[in-house]
């Protein structure tokens, strides 16, 4: 194959000197935005990474009918010497809200506690949980 049938392959298969300029300047391009995108995530999620970090677990709940109440009962972990609040909520077999209750939980050295509450329902309750719970 002689050198202008060559060009003439290279130019109609996209394998000229331009093309080749503009593929690498597309992918440089396209290197650059991703590493902006990388750092700007890597600094969001570091700066979100500093709150105080709440986890709530459910350990149990107990009916008493005879008082048209729930009585709930979970693990609070939270850092030593944040004030949280807690949405305790009792809930019907359809899964309807039938009573809530918002409790304040003071600041504690404590980094895991293990709470309480009683909730009194408007209706027959089948279970009690805890809804959310935050930093006050």
């Amino acid at each position: 194959m002689t050198a202008p049938q060559h060009d003439a392959l290279d130019a109609r298969y996209g394998r000229t000197r331009s093309h080749r300029t503009r593929d690498r300047l597309l992918l440089i391009g396209g290197a650059v935005a991703f590493a902006i995108v990388l750092v700007a995530w890597v600094i969001w999620a570091g700066l979100d990474g500093q709150k105080p970090q709440i986890e709530v677990t459910d350990t149990g709940h107990r009916l008493m009918n005879d008082e048209r109440a729930v009585e709930v009962s979970w693990n609070l972990s939270v850092p030593p010497g944040n004030e949280t609040a807690c949405v305790v909520q009792a809930l019907n077999e359809d899964f309807t809200v039938v009573g809530w209750k918002v409790i304040e939980v003071p600041a504690s050295e404590r980094h895991i506690r293990t709470l309480t509450e009683t909730v009194r329902v408007a209706q027959e309750a089948n279970t009690g949980l805890i809804y959310e719970c935050w930093l006050t």
